[in-house]
């Protein structure tokens, strides 16, 4: 601003206006619905209420009722219960050294009817009536009504942020800030055990959290948060009375080393009052750290009670935070307290375990091969030739190994993986055996259980009925023991398989919600795309075998399809990124990988394919650019993806989409150069999709890259050839940081069939194990996980190669 003389004029102070003033302390004040809800609640537990119920209706944006059985309000105090610092609490400033109730500035009310619309209805002792009131910008409207109510008070808070646009727009998701409100009752109910707590959303008969006022602490923390974590506590107290150090009483409960989350929930109270201390949850994540395994993290109940004089409860707008003498002395004392009971209770540990039982791969039982296809009532339905089904998706029967001759060679579990039988009836060694040598599992608790289930399941049950079968039979009594004992043998056999396979089911579904909105907007979006005659196909489909590299042979009633195993694959493995988000056991990588040297080597691919040219920019320059993202990203990538990059820039870890699976890893560098070319990392939602999606291509079960071995392929398989088929993998098996390793090519001729056989024998081995992954963890997966959308009905991913109606009228016209 200028003045008449053309100098910079100075700017005059001015008082702002009474209006204003308010509503910028309310802003300060009343953050979200859930500080409202703060503040109104220890109004009410400063009424001395012993029952609060709270009905929230659009995550408080629209409606925060709460109703106490406290002592009421007076009908005098009711023209300035909202003005500004009108309070009970306190009357002089001293009084704040030695405040016990919650409460105490007198801002919490006249705040929310400057950014809502507040009604109060309550009643006081004796009284034959209730008052009904409402108030807008600190000031009562109207006189009070009376009304019918019960000793107590409701206030509704309606229309919050109604007059602040920007504010009420920023919560965009009313679920995030109900589960806000809920945290806030929730921490509140476990402190407060002699109150019991409710809260709905409006309109459901349901609660959402309801605590009794008889329960005892223990049984409140199972309430809330469920008996996982109620049965893992161990009580722990610390106290000091030396004034020099500091002076305080600490109790609660900690969670054992059984215990383990994907964060730490700290419940904390000082002297009744719910706060945040980062400072004593890092110390005590640190003592965590030495027990549980790596990003497993502690649940923490603390109470602290120490002299009202020594806390400064008046350093925060919304009381969120305290300040408190000798905080360095406390939080060590209490850090010791806690790493002693945890030393203490660490002598032993719980690990849940069950019996693994299952039949063999492709073998049906003889009281299988002779049921009849289709019963009632104990006759055999009378069925069209032509409507008669040959397999059925729950019997291995109709799979191409049950028409093969039967070997228990072909069907043997043994310590480094399966054996299976391939279509010329010669042993083959299957799954993770090459795997083994790049990769380490980890987290492999329930990773070993299901493999364990699905390759060793029929050998336990062979074993037990072999070693009854050597008692002395040579008695009419030995050989009756012997009978009754196989049976009895065979049906525990067949009980311990069926709940086996219920427990693998249930750990295999994952049940737990996504927090994230973006999350569950994808999940959703993939509910709304489900292609329903598709999805009955999947399900209900039976694996016949493989047609050429990528499609495979499957029927569903009397309908023969072709399947694109790839596009399916990557589709599942994409929805399944998104259901585990967050919650993914790893991949260990026996040797960090080097992002920069993976992307020289995705980039050398792109150049021989011809998606590079001298244009787009040196290759060294575009890797360096790339490894620099990823570095910046490599926090979220860690918590979300459990994608590992430590600080060398060396991918360190990959999460475990689909147990007994692992990808291949001759496409690890075109991944990596996926997640930093086609993510969008901008927005959340398109970033985690777009991540999703570059994992699902990764993770697809792609054809190997080595061609697939056949009478007529021999060629492919000479030396000269074998050498550079091989360069990719080879490169990837030695250690990521050194420079590759080049193979020289033998010259001599007596050594190429040596060289020739050793190639042809690894590709026999990537082949019959991606045919066995097929079979037997893709397919189940599908049937369990898969929702296909529609665009894979038109697409390609699912023909009708037959009709077996349509084909007995062709054979009769023959």
């Amino acid at each position: 601003m200028m003045d008449s003389s053309g100098r910079t004029a100075v700017p005059s102070i001015k008082r702002l206006d009474e209006a204003v003033v308010n509503r910028i302390a309310a802003g300060e004040v009343i953050q979200r619905p859930a500080s409202a809800l703060k503040e109104l609640l220890e109004n009410s537990l400063d009424a001395g209420a012993t029952s609060i119920s709270v009905v929230v209706k659009e995550g408080g944006l629209k409606l925060i009722q709460i109703s106490d059985n406290g002592h009421g309000i007076s009908y005098e105090d009711l023209p300035i219960l909202c003005e500004r610092h009108t309070t009970s609490k306190i009357n002089s400033y001293e009084d704040l050294q030695t405040i016990t109730t919650l409460g105490f500035r007198g801002e919490a009310l006249a705040s929310m009817t400057f950014v809502a619309h507040l009604t109060v209805i309550t009643m006081t002792e004796g009284q034959i009536h209730g008052y009904r009131v409402s108030y807008k910008d600190g000031a009562m409207e109207g006189e009070p009504r009376p009304c019918a109510a019960i000793k107590g008070t409701q206030i509704m808070v309606e229309n919050l942020f109604y007059n602040v646009i920007a504010r009420k727009k920023a919560f965009k998701n009313p679920s995030e800030e109900y589960s806000r409100i809920l945290d806030v009752i929730s921490r509140y109910a476990i402190q407060k055990i002699g109150v019991s707590f409710s809260c709905k959303k409006h309109g459901d008969s349901r609660t959402d959290i309801h605590t009794d006022s008889t329960s005892s602490r223990t049984d409140a923390i199972r309430a809330v948060y469920g008996p996982g974590v109620a049965r893992e506590l161990v009580s722990v107290t610390a106290s000091d009375d030396d004034p020099s150090h500091s002076i305080f009483k600490m109790d609660g409960y900690i969670s054992s080393a059984n215990y383990s989350a994907k964060k730490t929930t700290m419940v904390l109270f000082i002297n009744d009052r719910l706060v945040e201390c980062s400072s004593l949850k890092k110390a005590i994540e640190v003592v965590y750290a030495a027990i549980l395994p790596k990003a497993s993290k502690p649940f923490l109940y603390i109470s602290i009670a120490m002299p009202p004089e020594h806390v400064d409860i008046n350093i925060h707008p919304t009381k969120r935070e305290v300040s408190f003498l000798n905080q360095e002395s406390l939080i060590d004392s209490i850090q010791k307290a806690i790493e002693a009971k945890l030393m203490q209770s660490n002598t032993t540990r719980t690990f849940y375990t069950q019996t693994l039982l299952s039949r063999s791969l492709g073998v049906p039982d003889e009281a299988e091969e002779s049921m009849p296809v289709q019963t009632q009532g104990g006759r055999n339905l009378k069925a069209p030739v032509n409507k008669l089904v040959r397999t059925d998706p729950s019997n291995p029967a109709g799979r191409m190994l049950a028409f093969m001759q039967k070997s228990l060679a072909g069907h043997v579990g043994s310590g480094n993986g399966l054996v299976d039988t391939n279509l010329n009836n010669r042993p083959v060694e299957m799954p993770m055996e090459d795997t083994r040598k790049i990769m380490d599992l980890t987290k492999n608790e329930e990773f070993a259980a299901e493999v364990q289930e699905d390759q060793t399941g029929a050998h336990l049950q062979n074993n037990k009925v072999h070693k009854i079968a050597q008692m002395d039979a040579s008695s009419l009594a030995g050989r009756e023991a012997l009978e009754h004992n196989i049976s009895q043998a065979n049906e525990d056999s067949r009980n311990e398989l069926t709940t086996t396979r219920r427990l693998v089911r249930q750990r295999r579904n994952l049940k737990e919600r996504a927090e994230l909105t973006s999350i569950q907007e994808l999940l959703a979006t993939i509910d709304q795309e489900t292609h329903s005659g598709l999805e009955d196909i999947v399900k209900h489909c039976t694996f016949i075998g493989m047609a050429d590299e990528r499609l495979c042979f499957v029927q569903h009633k009397t309908y023969l399809y072709l399947l694109d195993i790839v596009k399916l694959s990557k589709e599942l493995l994409y929805q399944q990124v998104l259901r585990r988000f967050g919650h993914f056991n790893v991949i260990q990588l026996s040797n960090a990988a080097s992002l920069y040297e993976l992307l020289v080597i995705a980039l050398d691919e792109e150049e021989q394919s011809g998606r590079w040219h001298e244009s787009d920019g040196p290759k060294d320059q575009i890797a360096q650019l790339n490894v620099e993202l990823l570095m910046c990203k490599a926090q979220m990538l860690q918590e979300y993806f459990n994608l590992s990059i430590d600080e060398s820039a060396n991918l360190c870890t990959l999460p475990l989409i689909l147990d007994q699976y692992t990808p291949d890893m001759d496409r690890l560098p075109q991944f990596v150069l996926n997640l930093g070319n086609n993510v969008d990392w901008e927005t959340e939602k398109e970033c985690f999709d777009s991540v999703a999606a570059a994992i699902g291509e990764f993770y697809a079960i792609h054809p190997p890259l080595f061609p697939r071995p056949s009478v007529t392929s021999s060629e492919v398989y000479q030396p000269a050839k074998a050498a550079e088929i091989s360069q990719v993998p080879r490169r990837l098996e030695t250690d990521v940081n050194s420079e590759p390793v080049q193979e020289s090519v033998p010259q001599s001729g007596a050594d190429e069939p040596e060289v020739e056989d050793e190639f042809r024998l690894e590709a026999e081995n990537a082949w019959a194990q991606r045919e066995w992954t097929i079979q037997h963890v893709l397919f189940p997966a599908m049937k369990l996980f898969l929702k296909p959308p529609h665009h894979l009905a038109n697409n390609g991913a699912a023909i009708q190669v037959a009709r077996l109606e349509n084909l007995y009228k062709i054979f009769e016209r023959c």
